[in-house]
């Protein structure tokens, strides 16, 4: 992806990660909706032109984007309208850009459940099982052969005890290569996982938004407990008594006056 496409797909992907940490381990289901996207893509070469015509404003392509994904998780669509009325060194770009995203997705959802280490240990290690197993790389590469059938090969492969996303990211890069070979996705994906993990995502419901002084608090001291970057999604709710709910993957600091007043409820009931 050139220069102008990558830049484009960074600043999409900064506010693609508030939406992967509202919906948690249903990322899952973000990730899939990426892929259909970019399967239409990919069979309609009109589709492409149109969402990457400079010439065509903005705004009519956001409007597009919204439709094809009108069945999406509410902030996808919104995501996706964003990506295409970004500019675009091609009109490949926005498929690859879309994909990326939808990886992504598939690693939040396994950060969510705890699994995200997990997934990145699963992948580096199918690679490796791969390495003296020519015919079986070939048959995933094959585009000749039926995708069900590689999709089946991936799941004779991971037998039955692969994370969820580990399985979705496998039968992903067998069943839509899109010119690359399946070991050259796996390992760009391990790389994702492996960014995802020294980049720590801290989920905070609050009453009210916070100032600039009490989010670098905030920021210091879950980077001193947590001992990596933190970066804090803040997300207001009026049900917020007062404190913070803060979530770090599947760990939840929860300090809100409201739990506080149920633990007192059921301390009294007991």
């Amino acid at each position: 992806m050139r220069g102008t496409s990558r830049g484009s797909l960074q600043g999409v992907a900064d506010r693609f990660e508030p939406v992967l940490v509202a919906a948690g381990v249903e990322a899952a289901e973000v990730g899939e909706q990426m892929f259909a996207l970019v399967d239409a893509l990919d069979s309609s070469g009109s589709l492409r032109r149109t969402l990457t015509d400079p010439s065509i404003d903005g705004e009519a392509k956001s409007a597009l984007a919204r439709r094809l994904m009108a069945d999406a998780r509410p902030g996808a669509a919104d995501v996706v309208a964003d990506l295409a009325a970004q500019r675009w060194s091609a009109e490949d770009d926005l498929s690859e850009a879309v994909e990326e995203l939808g990886f992504w997705a598939l690693l939040a959802s396994a950060d969510a459940a705890g699994e995200l280490a997990r997934v990145e240990d699963e992948l580096f290690q199918l690679t490796r099982a791969l390495v003296g197993q020519r015919a079986a790389r070939q048959a995933l590469a094959d585009t000749t052969v039926p995708a069900e059938r590689r999709a089946a090969l991936v799941d004779a492969i991971l037998a039955r005890g692969a994370a969820d996303a580990t399985r979705r990211i496998a039968r992903r890069a067998a069943v839509s290569p899109r010119g690359r070979q399946f070991v050259a996705t796996l390992g760009h994906v391990g790389d994702l996982a492996a960014a995802r993990r020294r980049r720590v995502v801290a989920a905070v419901t609050s009453r009210t938004d916070l100032t600039p002084a009490q989010r670098d608090r905030l920021v210091s001291i879950l980077s001193g407990a947590y001992g990596s970057d933190i970066q804090v999604n803040v997300t207001v709710d009026p049900a917020v008594l007062g404190g913070l709910r803060v979530q770090v993957g599947a760990e939840v600091v929860d300090a809100t006056v409201l739990s506080r007043l149920d633990e007192a409820r059921r301390q009294l009931a007991g």
